[in-house]
């Protein structure tokens, strides 16, 4: 099961101050996140920047759009970071999250743990062309994010013998 772990933010997070003690707060979620790696859990995290970085694209359907330029006003609203986990159920993501270190020290945070859809999960409500096209795309996903192949070569290169002629010359 995919959950994204939301961290929401706070007011010090919207004005991107960070906490006194910043060092402890990133070693301490290190280890966190270090724990979260080697259990198989994580999939992905990132912090994010303030609002005012950020905009908003608001659709309707009378098909215009329109930028939004931020900081957006209701901080409780608003994410400071996330993760991706794969836990074998929400309970689980309930016990990962417990253990995790106060991600905004000196003040109160919350996480908000929501379960993503899976595939599976649309299959009676999407027409069968596009739950095809949309394995096929998770498919092509997944093959872009795999680990390229690493080269044989050696990081020390070897001399050519156009090289090793030239040196030999120079002896």
């Amino acid at each position: 099961m995919k959950v994204i772990v939301l961290i929401k933010a706070t007011p010090n997070s919207e004005k991107g101050v960070f906490p006194p003690e910043s060092a402890r707060l990133f070693a301490e979620m290190g280890k966190y996140n270090e724990q979260l790696v080697q259990a198989g859990i994580m999939q992905g995290a990132d912090g994010l920047k303030p609002s005012s970085a950020g905009k908003r694209i608001k659709f309707t359907d009378r098909g215009a759009s329109v930028v939004i330029d931020g900081p957006f006003v209701e901080t409780k609203e608003l994410i400071a970071g996330y993760w991706i986990w794969n836990v074998k159920s929400m309970d689980e993501a309930v016990e990962w999250a417990r253990r995790c270190p106060n991600p905004m020290p000196g003040e109160e945070s919350t996480l908000e743990l929501r379960p993503c859809y899976s595939l599976e999960d649309l299959r009676d409500i999407v027409p069968p062309a596009e739950f095809e096209r949309e394995a096929r795309l998770r498919k092509q996903v997944a093959r872009q994010q795999a680990p390229k192949p690493r080269s044989k070569r050696s990081p020390a290169r070897k001399k050519s013998a156009k090289q090793k002629r030239g040196r030999a010359k120079a002896k």
